[in-house]
């Protein structure tokens, strides 16, 4: 046993699904706030102090997203069943924005045929 299955066998899996759920959520809000405002906002201001200062935390915090989402894929897999190219799918998601909301949405149900 790993240390992550470690960490998460002490949590029942309502509340692993509800981390992954509320974390597939922030991570695409994160990835919309960075690339969507922040570095929109970058762009176009002249001195670009504020924007700089709101890229870098929203950045760190869509980079703890990110890990979280990454980390929380490994006790999913086990609790949805997923298979091997389910698993690959849903780790490639955390690449493209707002695919962690699709992963939710679709990957992420148990009455899956």
């Amino acid at each position: 046993m790993n240390f992550i299955d470690k960490f998460f066998s002490k949590y029942p899996q309502e509340k692993i699904i509800k981390w992954f759920k509320q974390i597939c959520i922030a991570e695409a809000v994160s990835c919309f706030l960075l690339y969507g405002v922040a570095m929109i906002w970058k762009r176009y201001d002249e001195e670009g102090l504020l924007a700089t200062i709101f890229i870098i935390i929203v950045g760190n915090i869509h980079g703890l997203f990110f890990t979280l989402y990454l980390l929380l894929c490994l006790p999913a897999r086990k609790i949805y069943k997923w298979d091997d190219e389910d698993f690959v799918f849903a780790l490639l998601a955390a690449f493209f924005p707002f695919a962690t909301i699709w992963v939710d949405k679709k990957l992420a149900k148990f009455d899956r045929e």
